[in-house]
């Protein structure tokens, strides 16, 4: 089994064994088949790519191919225990409404994002006058599906006025957990849990 990314990584290790989960965004099915390879988890995926919907498939998985932003709306409330959003928020036409589907669909919901403003984004930008192209923001401002520039302290802003419960975060730096001391500023990665 490959190494996940140290945002599934945490994800993998918080959902208990049995759990039922929905992974929107799912890419390759990476963090389901973890999932499924563990503790008898029942996941099950949505993803916009089909080459990715294929290469989850031939995982044996069960994804179907669909858009976060159109396609939430079929799925029943509390259908599942864990709606996962991992790196896909930032790239949806309506976050909020993305946001809402997801702690509607399950009683609780994960979602990791790149942080837009960590010192080495800001510094690109006071700096070099341009968007910066980093490890976790490889493309280029014309060539990313980032369409939505997310920060730590707007997706928190963004929760709280949603009426969201943010349960536990955790915040990377590289591939490793930073503090929650000033992550706006310092960390690369977040990954939060919710619940309505």
């Amino acid at each position: 089994m490959t190494a996940l990314r140290p945002d599934l990584a945490i994800i993998a290790a918080k959902v208990p064994p049995g759990s039922r989960v929905l992974d929107i965004g799912c890419g390759d099915g990476a963090l389901m088949a973890a999932l499924r390879d563990r503790s008898g988890i029942d996941a099950r995926g949505l993803e916009i790519d089909a080459a990715n919907v294929a290469a989850a498939v031939a995982r044996g998985l069960s994804v179907v191919q669909g858009d976060a932003d159109a396609d939430l709306g079929d799925y029943p409330d509390a259908a599942f225990d864990y709606a996962i959003l991992s790196q896909t928020l930032q790239t949806a036409r309506r976050p909020h409404i993305v946001l809402d589907h997801l702690v509607r669909i399950g009683t609780r919901a994960f979602v990791s994002f790149p942080n837009f403003a960590h010192w080495q984004v800001r510094a690109s930008l006071l700096w070099g006058g341009r968007m910066p192209v980093t490890r976790l923001l490889p493309e280029r401002w014309y060539d990313t599906p980032n369409i939505h520039h997310v920060t730590i302290d707007d997706f928190r802003a963004m929760v709280a006025e949603r009426g969201i419960t943010v349960e536990d975060a955790w915040f990377l730096s590289g591939d490793k957990r930073t503090r929650s001391a000033a992550a706006n500023l310092f960390a690369e990665h977040a990954v939060f849990l919710l619940r309505r």
